[in-house]
């Protein structure tokens, strides 16, 4: 229902935190070594919204604009890539530093590595970057979308030569038919949800996202950013920026709030208990935000956030709707930001409690006023452009058609 929002709250001195040091500063640099070997390597912008900060009543706002990522429109290709990375170093019982990109696609890897099939379970982008690098070694990818899955982001796997299927089952069965399919071929599992027994990939995978957190911390040059906003999905993505960040600054860090669509907010939901346990999200989780409809929070990404995250927030549709509008129309003078529904959600709520008088208790709970230096991550551009036309030029998910 429009306005109503919850906000769970998390006390950041509470003591006995998990250790960060598989996301630290040293592990950053190396997954950006790793990335920066690949000849399509080039920085994705930090985007400064100046004139919006006056709007807003803020010091000033940053967006890392992952829509121009590898040409994949998506900052995924990260983990992916990093995880196959490193499966295929500890098979060749190298070091990753010892296996740049171009030592990766070498005839001479592909030889000692013989056939390989990478399966997983996505939403689209995660898939794509999976079945991209698959590609790229000259090897297998098997990808199963859940149902619902844009069409368009089919077309894109399967241009990289991946066998993807949209299924008929929600994100999470999709994910355990790919396990299924994985141990009985004998296949190559590459997903960002962990569960007992399977933690090393998407250990992997998160650390690879630190490459983007990396670029963030050395394009602010010294600034330092007073509140981190990041949407999840499982919580990998979210973990991983929490964790570099919380890593370099200590408890001098940003204070940190974690969005996800009300329709599939497992980690919000997890936060909620307090009790220690992993708790799900069933059904079809039909948010508009796809690459966030994930019902079970990744166990290895929520020992993260349970220590160092402050806030968890679930939202509406309507204002990761919003958030794509206003990036994709600035005010002049600051820059166009092409954000999807799952990119825009962090944006798109900190407008609406900027924007909306009955919210200014939340705006206060999360410590914002003129001092304040908001930092957002947009995780993907418009990966299905119907649907951005839709919601950007129709006015899809318009706010006032919630009430």
């Amino acid at each position: 229902m429009l306005n109503q929002f919850e906000n769970i709250h998390y006390d950041r001195k509470k003591g006995n935190k998990k250790s960060l040091d598989h996301l630290n500063l040293e592990t950053a640099k190396k997954a950006h070594r790793f990335h920066e070997s690949f000849p399509m390597y080039k920085e994705t912008p930090l985007v400064e919204l100046h004139n919006l900060s006056k709007v807003f009543r803020v010091k000033n706002i940053f967006v890392k604009d992952e829509s121009y990522r590898f040409g994949l429109n998506a900052f995924k290709v990260l983990g992916g890539s990093y995880a196959i990375g490193n499966y295929i170093a500890r098979k060749l019982e190298k070091d990753i530093d010892e296996l740049p990109y171009q030592e990766m696609i070498s005839k001479e890897v592909k030889n000692k590595l013989g056939d390989l099939t990478f399966i997983s379970a996505t939403d689209g982008n995660h898939g794509r970057g999976v079945a991209w690098t698959a590609n790229q070694l000259n090897q297998k990818s098997v990808i199963y979308m859940p149902k619902g899955s844009a069409f368009e982001r089919l077309e894109n796997i399967r241009r990289e030569g991946s066998q993807a299927i949209i299924t008929e089952l929600n994100y999470d069965d999709a994910v355990r038919l790919a396990n299924e399919h994985a141990k009985k071929n004998n296949w190559v599992m590459v997903q960002d949800t962990a569960w007992e027994g399977y933690e090393d990939i998407p250990s992997w995978i998160m650390q690879g996202y630190t490459t983007l957190a990396y670029e963030t911390y050395m394009q602010l040059q010294g600034v330092i950013p007073t509140h981190i906003f990041v949407q999840a999905g499982v919580g990998s993505f979210a973990s991983a920026i929490q964790g570099f960040f919380a890593s370099i600054y200590g408890d001098e860090r940003p204070i940190t709030t974690i969005v996800e669509p009300d329709k599939a907010a497992c980690i919000f939901k997890t936060a909620k208990a307090r009790d220690g346990k992993i708790h799900t999200v069933t059904g079809d989780m039909n948010t508009i935000m796809a690459g966030l409809a994930c019902g079970e929070p990744a166990t290895i990404g929520w020992e993260v956030l349970k220590d160092y995250a402050d806030n968890f927030i679930s939202c509406p549709d309507y204002v990761a709707a919003q958030g794509m509008r206003i990036l994709g129309n600035p005010l002049i003078g600051d820059d166009r930001i092409i954000s999807g529904e799952s990119g825009a959600a962090g944006f798109g709520f900190v407008s609406e409690i900027i924007s909306n008088p009955n919210l200014e208790w939340l705006k206060m709970e999360l410590e914002i006023d003129e001092n304040s230096i908001l930092l957002f991550f947009n995780s993907e551009g418009d990966t299905d452009k119907d649907n951005y036309r839709r919601i950007v030029w129709d006015g899809l998910y318009a706010k006032q058609d919630m009430n």
